[in-house]
């Protein structure tokens, strides 16, 4: 069970961190003026997904990954000025960070 739980959590969060991209649906640009927003707009998803796949091998690295990306996005996005923001940007990549820090602690059964 701990094994999966970073991992979903992390899915999950990639999920609702990504939904952030579709304001850009409503600025009124062209086609690509669009899709270049978009893919700007997705470049932390990006990145989420490049540490989540490094987590997924190597737990221990990719906790402490996680760990710094929510250190990084709490000053990044400046987060530490309003603490429901904090609750839902920063403390889920610090918690995820945490549980694959655990698990790859943890010894496996042979």
């Amino acid at each position: 069970m701990l094994t999966l739980l970073p991992r979903i959590l992390a899915i999950l969060y990639i999920a609702f961190i990504s939904l952030f991209a579709l304001d850009v649906f409503g600025e009124g640009h062209g086609v690509f003026g669009t899709m270049f927003a978009l893919f700007m707009h997705l470049i932390p998803s990006f990145i989420l997904i490049v540490c989540l796949v490094l987590a997924w091998k190597k737990p221990v690295i990719g906790g402490a990954i996680f760990v710094v990306m929510g250190i990084v996005f709490t000053f990044f996005f400046r987060t530490y000025r309003e603490i429901s923001v904090f609750l839902m940007i920063s403390l889920p990549l610090l918690v995820v960070g945490a549980l694959f820090f655990i698990d790859g602690m943890i010894p496996k059964k042979a």
